[in-house]
């Protein structure tokens, strides 16, 4: 794959109703994206409407949510000639990343371009590039699907534009993203408050501390329930309740700030080994078709060798 030297971040305005409509037929009527140069950072627009090949006229639904009028789209290309000078603008597929909020804009091109029987090779090396941002800033820092304007206000920013101008909810999107990068103390910080405590002290020796304290709670909560031998189904649920309990805590391995501990990452890797050891152990159990799992002292080890570090 070519080396990536600008990242394209995208959003589509749909045909809507208060009525429900399947995603299918909620053709693309406004496609906004900005282009932002690795090298110089500079940040370049694109803003086009898209006549439907439905032809009802909007709803009043529509037009207010949305802010497109049925002129607007009067005079449009249709989504073929949309996609064509969006991808003159990318200026270079396979130098490119593809972003949006949400992987609906994905599918939306997806299922627009089937629509318009266009080539499935170009749709095919943007999937290939593409990046679903609000997915990784959920998993890394909010824990929730959060909306452009709350992930904005994690950083102390405010939308900046049109609201529902796809334009602006792309440029906005890339400033959530270079925030994310470029302010990895306030991601983790924020992180932090989100999945773990939240009542955050304001010295990184009190956040270890109360995270040390949190961690050793937790397991120690945990670690009442856990049994030496489970039937398959209670297995499940074991298993569901770890994965939990280590999502809960796994991003702090990742400490882009730099602001956690050894001792704490180390904490923590026992937990993730732990989770590994019984999902792996599980899934044995159930691939072949047994009634109840056994968990071996090996399996358990991290787990006490864990409650041994709460001192």
């Amino acid at each position: 794959m070519a080396e990536v030297k600008q990242y394209i971040f995208f959003d589509f305005e749909m045909l809507c109703s208060n009525r429900g409509m399947t995603f299918n037929n909620m053709e693309a009527i406004r496609l906004g994206a900005v282009k932002y140069e690795l090298e110089t950072e500079s940040v370049a627009y694109f803003d086009m409407y898209i006549k439907p090949q439905h032809k009802k006229p909007l709803s009043r639904f529509c037009k207010k949510l949305t802010g497109i009028t049925d002129e607007d789209l009067a005079d449009a290309q249709d989504f073929k000639g949309v996609f064509q000078a969006f991808l003159t603008w990318v200026g270079g597929v396979k130098k490119s990343r593809f972003f949006s909020w949400s992987t609906s804009d994905l599918l939306r091109l997806k299922l627009d371009a089937e629509r318009h029987m266009l080539h499935e090779t170009t749709i095919n090396k943007i999937e290939k590039r593409y990046v679903d941002f609000q997915g990784i800033f959920t998993k890394r820092v909010s824990k929730t699907n959060p909306s452009v304007e709350n992930a904005l206000a994690f950083y102390d920013l405010s939308f900046l534009g049109e609201k529902h101008n796809p334009m602006y909810d792309a440029f906005n999107t890339l400033r959530i993203y270079l925030s994310f990068q470029k302010n990895p103390v306030k991601s983790d910080l924020v992180m932090i408050r989100q999945f773990i405590l939240e009542d955050l002290p304001e010295s990184s020796e009190e956040i270890n501390k109360k995270l040390k304290e949190q961690l050793a709670k937790d397991v120690a909560g945990y670690k009442k329930e856990l049994s030496d031998i489970y039937k398959m189904k209670d297995a499940g649920k074991i298993v569901k309740r770890t994965r939990r309990l280590v999502e809960k805590y796994e991003n702090v391995l990742i400490n882009r700030s730099g602001i956690f501990t050894q001792e704490i990452k180390e904490s923590i890797n026992l937990l993730v080994v732990f989770y590994h050891d019984l999902l792996s152990c599980y899934e044995h159990h159930f691939n072949h078709s047994s009634k109840i799992m056994v968990l071996e002292d090996r399996i358990t080890e991290p787990i006490n060798e864990l409650l041994l570090k709460r001192g």
